[in-house]
């Protein structure tokens, strides 16, 4: 067992588990961040999931570091590619879900070296391929916690002050014993309109795995027939309007049958263009390149069982049926799938291994939307955020707000078998409270698992939200330790808390909407 001391321990290194680092780092803590995969990045990285984001980031609605980064994403394309218009939004998939649709790989590079300065002083530690074994806590503080290489085996067990939970499924939290909640709430605990009456734990949103393909027209690269194909070839769950291999999906607003297509037609959702993360159009390449998209399409949601808190056995069945449910999306596509010219199939769309440098070609991690969620100070619910609830043009303004950020309630089909839920939702602040475990002080919520309910997850999941959470926990560690203070009394402490959040707008977080938004 190797003794380490830091300031922060950080569990996860996705966005929130960067941004935090990046945030202590800056203000010169001793960090030490894990990652189970052997990426950074997390939802946009190892998940592979381009930044989804609301319509104002080109402009405002961010962390300074957040925009650095986007930044970052696009000069590394303009510097390293031969790039035929030189837009000052250029986006290099062209993709619909964003401005910045791009290959993971990028933001690896992007992320590795803004960390790089702090790894060359050894002021930041990164353990990749390390997952988190045992945390020791009493009476609310939590004292250590101990880790696993899952490659070398070396076993690390890590003292500090502060800690902060960035897993993707808030695995920090029953390992601590802390409470936190899973699924749906009941509308009696929270009051909700679009809560159910019941509480169903198991109300979690569908989990994906992602697979990168390339279009490469007039060749064959048609994979081997999945070994669960036909099962996923006539699936037809009653929340559909067709088999689950079709072009037709319920529309997640309105529920009614809505027609997709792989390319762009007359009518229709082009999936390709989706989630393009490189136009071939945009590009002067001396080798003959095809588009590239990731698949995270209504078709290959998983949501017939958890990959956590269940057994091991549990865990790997779906997670082995859910790449099966993508390999299948994908024969489909190259052998069955409707052609508007009347012929079946697409084979020239090829699986792309060396996206995320595996050896089934799937993403490092699955895209897990939804979190264990702690018992937090405060929790966010729907009122905060609906327009049903709130007059003028944002939601709930906290006096401890440390962001801001803006997506729609966009919950997918749940392992309950609840179909989309989607409404609107106020452009929102992100509350301090909602970062703050009741029963550990010295721990802090930086990705998913903040407090939000069910329904709210749906608006505070996405990558600027994330990255915010993320380095708003960085910036309070260090201000606690400069403060000799804890998380709890800066949210409770009226001067405390004036002084952080000047502290957070010095360094380039925004607490509040602009004048440019009311215009």
């Amino acid at each position: 067992m190797i003794t380490l001391n830091a300031d922060a321990v950080i569990v996860g290194g996705g966005f929130g588990g960067v941004a935090a680092a990046l945030a202590a780092c800056d203000k010169g803590l001793r960090v030490f961040l894990t990652e189970e995969t052997d990426w950074l990045g997390g939802q946009v990285t190892s998940q592979g999931v381009p930044p989804d984001e609301h319509q104002w980031i080109e402009e405002f609605g961010s962390t300074k570091r957040y925009r650095d980064y986007r930044n970052n994403v696009r000069e590394t394309y303009l510097r390293t590619m031969n790039v035929k218009n030189e837009e000052a939004c250029f986006n290099p998939g062209n993709g619909l879900v964003s401005n910045i649709c791009h290959d993971p790989r990028v933001t690896l590079h992007v992320l590795n070296e803004m960390l790089l300065p702090y790894v060359l002083t050894n002021q930041l530690k990164i353990e990749l391929n390390t997952r988190i074994t045992s945390v020791k806590k009493t009476e609310g503080t939590i004292h250590e916690m101990t880790f696993e290489n899952m490659q070398t085996g070396n076993q690390y067990q890590v003292i500090a002050p502060f800690y902060i939970d960035a897993t993707e499924a808030g695995d920090v939290l029953p390992l601590a014993g802390l409470e936190y909640v899973t699924g749906a709430e009941a509308k009696s605990e929270t009051g909700e309109s679009h809560a159910p009456d019941t509480a169903n734990p198991n109300d979690i949103q569908a989990f994906t795995y992602v697979l990168g393909m390339e279009y490469r027209a007039g060749e064959d690269h048609t994979i081997p027939e999945p070994e669960m194909y036909q099962y996923w070839k006539e699936f037809h769950p009653t929340i559909w309007p067709d088999k689950f291999l079709s072009f037709y999906a319920p529309h997640p607003i309105t529920k009614e049958k809505r027609k997709y297509t792989l390319f762009r037609e007359e009518t229709g959702f082009p999936l390709w263009e989706y989630r393009r993360i490189f136009d071939k159009n945009q590009f002067e390449t001396p080798y003959h390149a095809g588009d590239i998209t990731l698949m995270n399409w209504p078709q290959n949601d998983y949501f017939l069982g958890n990959i956590y808190d269940v057994a091991i056995v549990e865990k790997e069945k779906n997670e082995y049926q859910a790449k099966q449910l993508s390999l299948s999306l994908l024969y489909w596509l190259q052998t069955e799938a409707p052609r508007p010219d009347g012929g079946k199939g697409y084979p020239g769309l090829k699986l792309r291994k060396d996206i995320f440098g595996t050896e089934d070609g799937f993403a490092k991690a699955p895209y897990i939307r939804e979190s264990r969620r702690i018992k937090a100070e405060y929790t966010i619910v729907e009122h905060d955020v609906s327009p049903d609830f709130n007059e003028g043009e944002t939601g709930k303004k906290y006096y401890d707000r440390v962001g801001i950020g803006s997506y729609s309630i966009d919950l997918h089909p749940s392992m309950a078998g609840r179909n989309y839920v989607d409404i609107p939702a106020l452009p929102f602040y992100i509350p301090l409270g909602a970062l703050i475990p009741k029963d550990a002080g010295n721990l802090l919520a930086g990705c998913k698992n903040i407090g939000t309910t069910h329904i709210t997850n749906g608006c505070y999941r996405l990558h600027p939200t994330e990255w915010n959470i993320g380095e708003a926990c960085g910036a309070l560690i260090a201000f606690c330790l400069k403060n000799n203070t804890q998380p709890n009394a800066v949210r409770n402490d009226e001067k405390l808390l004036a002084q952080f959040q000047d502290e957070l707008r010095e360094d380039g977080f925004e607490l509040e909407w602009p004048e440019e938004f009311y215009k």
